[in-house]
């Protein structure tokens, strides 16, 4: 049986904003997995976004971000309820969660901690990767389906191959109609892209999914300007730090598991 596809709004951007916290996703926000579903990458942004903006502190910054995916991302309209669960004044736990279709599909937690001047401490020791002038470009969408895979323009440094590779990621789409989201919350709504940049099984009938449970974010500082680079040279952790215009990705991919489906 084929699932009914969802009622979806129409433009060059993720997110129709239907105000109160209200959305309605476009074909741009489609996931991979099912063409029903949203994609966790765009969702994420849009949850950081509700983050960013509920209670605002100039004193503050986000410092971690954790996602519990909790089941399917149905596409169409949606809200989001964030809330403070924690305030402090020099600390504080903020909670955002995706409801639809009468269910939390997502539920992320946010730290936000105070800024003060580092700079006498201040390092930075990301690895160094190709720029995206000397990445060649890559048609995601040959491997991946759904929207969100067509809506990116891709770049792969020399070497990428099935399980690891490098890759510059660029979207010409605003979060929402609006378009007004910073630099962080576009940075946010790239980051789940890392599960399939480098997979090392083809997606599909007969194949493996590998859908991620969760997500988590730790952010030793937040992007410049337009300046967003992101890197995961390992299995450990991954790091952020201030780059070009793109946003930027290493990738050793996980463990597949077997499809359930």
């Amino acid at each position: 049986m084929t699932k009914e596809l969802p009622e979806l709004a129409q433009g060059n951007f993720y997110y129709e904003s239907l105000g109160d916290g209200r959305f309605r996703s476009t074909i741009h926000a489609q996931g991979a997995w099912n063409e029903h579903e949203q994609h966790m990458a765009p969702a994420a942004g849009l949850m950081a976004d509700s983050l960013e903006r509920h209670e605002p502190r100039t004193d503050m910054r986000m410092a971690r971000l954790s996602y519990e995916i909790l089941g399917l991302i149905p596409g169409g309209t949606f809200h989001i309820e964030t809330t403070t669960l924690r305030p402090g004044r020099t600390i504080e736990l903020l909670q955002a969660e995706l409801v639809a279709n009468g269910r939390v599909a997502i539920r992320a937690t946010a730290w936000r901690m105070i800024t003060s001047d580092t700079s006498a401490v201040a390092a930075v020791e990301d690895i160094t990767i190709p720029a995206p002038d000397d990445c060649k470009p890559f048609d995601g969408a040959v491997i991946w389906p759904g929207g969100y895979i067509r809506s990116l323009e891709m770049r792969v440094a020399e070497g990428h191959r099935h399980g690891a590779g490098t890759v510059w990621l660029r979207t010409g789409h605003p979060l929402t109609d609006k378009a007004d989201s910073s630099d962080f919350v576009r940075l946010m709504g790239l980051v789940d892209t890392a599960n399939g940049i480098a997979a090392r099984v083809m997606p599909g009938e007969g194949s493996y999914a590998f859908p991620n449970l969760d997500l988590q974010i730790h952010m030793s500082a937040g992007p410049a300007a337009s300046g967003l680079g992101w890197t995961m040279p390992s299995p450990s952790a991954p790091t952020v730090s201030a780059s070009r215009p793109l946003s930027s990705m290493t990738s050793r991919d996980p463990l597949a598991v077997p499809n359930r489906s």
